[in-house]
């Protein structure tokens, strides 16, 4: 069973712009944190943003002021606007639901590759 169904990654320029979006149940997206994680080739998984069920978001250094996360309350979806993008952001991004360490969600994953 699917969970959350990431869409929106691809091959953009320096300095270019994506939207990802992952869309999930109604009962996941009005009681689970939704948060991004990204992981590079040959590097650890790494946080990006978060956003609770009350729309209050928090993001990685790497991102401030590039990334915005929102949600769509009508579409139980969630978007990470991504602009100003470099090299240094391709990777596989990946949407995750928690509630508890025990209980959580993962997305299949989406590239964003950024050509410089």
């Amino acid at each position: 069973q699917v969970h959350l169904v990431e869409s929106g990654g691809g091959l953009v320029q320096t300095g270019g712009s994506l939207r990802l979006s992952c869309a999930t149940s109604k009962t996941i997206f009005s009681i689970y944190t939704m948060r991004w994680y990204r992981q590079a080739p040959g590097k650890q998984r790494e946080f990006v943003a978060a956003i609770t069920v009350t729309g209050t978001t928090s993001y990685a250094d790497s991102v401030k002021g590039r990334f915005t996360f929102s949600r769509d309350n009508a579409k139980n979806t969630v978007y990470l606007q991504m602009n100003s993008l470099n090299p240094e952001d391709t990777a596989v991004y990946y949407c995750n639901a928690m509630r508890s360490k025990w209980d959580e969600y993962w997305g299949q994953g989406t590239q964003v590759t950024v050509s410089s």
